[in-house]
């Protein structure tokens, strides 16, 4: 009977500790998304006023979507923000455990996500639900509100060490910046003539805007690592 009494204290206190984890990095992970939040108006704002020719009208907005959602438009292009609600492990073969810092305490290791999506205006604006978006980012915050960045190229070249960075406003609109530059400097390719040389009737009733041929800037292509480019 006492073996049993002891076993379920250590069962209830490795529950609780472990619950409490999460909430902390939840709460952390959540916090800064509002940070992005706050940090995209200022951008938007700062954007605009820095826009040189007045007489034509750049797309240029933040909207709040929901309590785990924003996104960006500027020119032809969105940015969508999302937070995953679970916590979630690195695991042992991601490169950031070879570091000191995950190795002196493990609870380090577990992790929000902040994923960062590209998708095309007019996927939205024409509703073609055919269309694909591209994670170009993805922001992990632990416990000690450290985080780092896995992403593209701009991304990577932000600078940020997973030991020694706090979320912070500077780091944060480093994030958004960069976010911007690879998805203005991401254009979009033409599909390759066999990929959409057969339509059928039905899609090609609809409006040109709304066919059914995928629209990305993959344009149907697997979204994976290309070298030096990502992750």
């Amino acid at each position: 009977m006492l073996t049993e009494l002891n076993s379920i204290k250590k069962l209830a206190r490795h529950l609780e500790g472990k619950a409490n984890l999460k909430q902390d990095i939840f709460i952390n992970t959540y916090n800064a998304l509002n940070l992005l939040k706050k940090e995209a108006e200022f951008v938007v704002k700062d954007l605009r006023t820095n826009m040189a020719n007045r007489r034509r009208v750049i797309p240029l907005e933040m909207n709040d979507r929901s309590d785990f959602e924003f996104e960006m438009k500027f020119g032809g292009d969105v940015l969508i923000f999302f937070m995953h609600s679970n916590i979630f492990d690195l695991g042992l073969h991601h490169e950031e455990m070879r570091t000191h810092y995950l190795r002196e305490d493990v609870n380090r290791r577990f992790c929000g996500i902040i994923h960062i999506y590209n998708f095309l205006a007019d996927s939205f604006k024409y509703q073609r639900m055919n269309d694909s978006g591209i994670l170009i980012g993805r922001v992990f915050i632990n416990k000690d509100n450290h985080f780092f960045i896995e992403g593209r190229r701009e991304m990577n070249q932000i600078g940020i060490s997973f030991e020694s960075d706090k979320i912070s406003s500077a780091k944060i609109r480093k994030i958004l910046m960069a976010s911007i530059l690879h998805t203005v400097n991401f254009d979009l390719p033409s599909p390759p003539f066999e990929a959409i040389q057969e339509v059928n009737v039905m899609d090609f009733a609809s409006t040109m805007d709304q066919m059914q041929i995928k629209t990305s800037k993959k344009l149907g292509f697997k979204f994976k690592a290309e070298e030096g480019n990502i992750f």
